[in-house]
């Protein structure tokens, strides 16, 4: 891991003041616990699982150290454990009083950890068990609560460590996800450009490069990561761990997803994807995999066409009102919680025609210089089809169980459940969209034809 990179990081981070990462570490838990969070009381919170695999350990040399420790906190291992609100609960009032909590465990884990802390008005520490996603550094957690998945309200970690044994040592699904996830930020970086060229959202100098300039080489490799090359694992985990940081620094999620991101958000919110012969779900980062392909392979098709031809006028007369969009959104989304959620992200990012025509004049004067901005960031589908089946994880709608008519109509669907722009929303706006994703998916498009 680049030491000036991470130091760089952590300078502009807002909550978390050391990340840990190397072979062995698990040795080093009360070191970095008393480096950032001090000499008070500690207690391990994992489940069955994440305890064998290095909760045991960690409790250990935290008591060698002579650290004051509370009982472990476990959760069952079986059934899976959710990130539902009920959880949480559960341990907030279970925390002993005053002692800190450190968590055992990855995404879901984390998350319950992470927001139970906050509830208690305190600091916690994560221990990583996988390199499965980037939210360890990342702030919020992504919660079940009434019935609908959001992201609720709390600090990230005050210090993170990642031990490449253990690491390395998980079950390789957890590591494929992470890497699928990791390399969403190739097209969600995409649409991060296109943001900024639009003026809607501007590019921060600070959170760019901190996922930007490790991203290529942290995801080259992927074929030896499935081989469980060591080097590779400490490049992926330090790749996700810069996108949390960064997120922090922009206090957004923008540098680490686009549409993507929304592709997945959808099928998981309303089941669409699902597992093999009834199984779990599939990861969150299979789907964004997915997700990523299905941007790629869009963008493609819209880096063919001259967006300098716009009739902007005609695009002007035909824009919709609000009241037009709205009854689109209702009739598109019925899911309860998802139905209010897109109509409040809706109508947040909802323009009049005269904001559309100045936007489309920006588009119309930049995209010589935006197509070359996008060309040089993006990676091909097929290029991102063939590292994400090398780091082994699925490629092909069916194999998460997702039919081609929802991935088609996802394209049209999960623009409205985010107020973020990206390039689904330049199309739409540019009157380009449906005719965009009907190529995809006629013969000879990209969809059409198995590979």
């Amino acid at each position: 891991m680049s030491t000036e990179r991470m130091d760089t990081a952590l300078e502009r981070a807002t909550d978390t003041r050391s990340v840990a990462t190397g072979a062995g570490l698990v040795s080093s838990v009360d070191e970095v616990f008393e480096r950032s969070l001090g000499d008070g009381a500690a207690v391990v919170v994992a489940d069955d699982n994440t305890w064998e695999a290095a909760g045991r350990q960690v409790q250990q040399h935290l008591e060698q150290a002579g650290r004051a420790l509370e009982q472990p906190y476990l959760f069952p291992g079986a059934p899976t454990l959710y990130a539902d609100y009920g959880n949480i609960q559960k341990l907030r009032d279970a925390l002993p009083p005053e002692a800190i909590p450190v968590a055992v465990g990855s995404g879901t884990l984390n998350d319950i950890v992470k927001r139970a802390a906050h509830e208690r008005d305190r600091p916690y520490m994560v221990v990583a068990t996988a390199a499965s996603m980037d939210g360890y550094t990342s702030f919020g957690a992504a919660i079940t609560k009434d019935g609908y998945k959001q992201t609720l309200a709390c600090p990230a970690p005050r210090a993170v460590l990642a031990d490449l044994e253990v690491l390395t040592a998980a079950p390789y699904d957890m590591t494929a996800s992470g890497y699928a996830d990791l390399l969403a930020k190739v097209p969600a970086g995409a649409d991060w450009i296109v943001a900024d060229a639009l003026e809607v959202e501007e590019i921060d100098p600070r959170a760019w490069p901190l996922v930007q300039d490790p991203l290529r080489q942290a995801t080259d490799r992927p074929a030896e990561l499935h081989a469980g090359d060591h080097a590779a694992m400490e490049g992926l985990i330090e790749g996700l761990m810069m996108a949390g940081l960064a997120m922090q620094v922009a206090s957004s999620s923008r540098p680490a997803s686009g549409a993507e991101h929304y592709f997945s958000h959808l099928w998981e919110l309303e089941g669409l994807a699902h597992g093999a012969d009834g199984g779990p779900p599939p990861s969150h980062g299979y789907k964004v995999g997915l997700g990523s392909i299905s941007i790629a392979a869009f963008y493609e098709r819209i880096l063919q066409q001259d967006l300098t031809a716009i009739d902007i006028e005609a695009r002007r007369r035909a824009w919709p009102s609000w009241a037009d969009v709205e009854r689109e959104v209702r009739a598109a989304h019925t899911t309860p919680g998802l139905d209010e959620a897109a109509l409040r992200e809706s109508r947040a990012k909802y323009v009049d025609a005269d904001q559309l025509g100045q936007r489309l004049l920006l588009l119309r004067e930049r995209w010589p210089e935006l197509r070359e901005r996008l060309e040089k960031q993006l990676l091909r589908a097929d290029e991102l089809r063939e590292r994400l089946r090398a780091a082994g994880c699925p490629t092909r709608p069916a194999e998460i169980g997702l039919s081609m008519p929802d991935l088609k109509a996802t394209y049209f669907r999960s623009r409205m459940i985010r107020n973020r722009y990206t390039v689904l929303d330049l199309a739409h706006e540019a009157g380009v969209l449906e005719e965009t994703v009907a190529e995809l998916f006629a013969p000879g498009g990209y969809w059409a034809t198995p590979a």
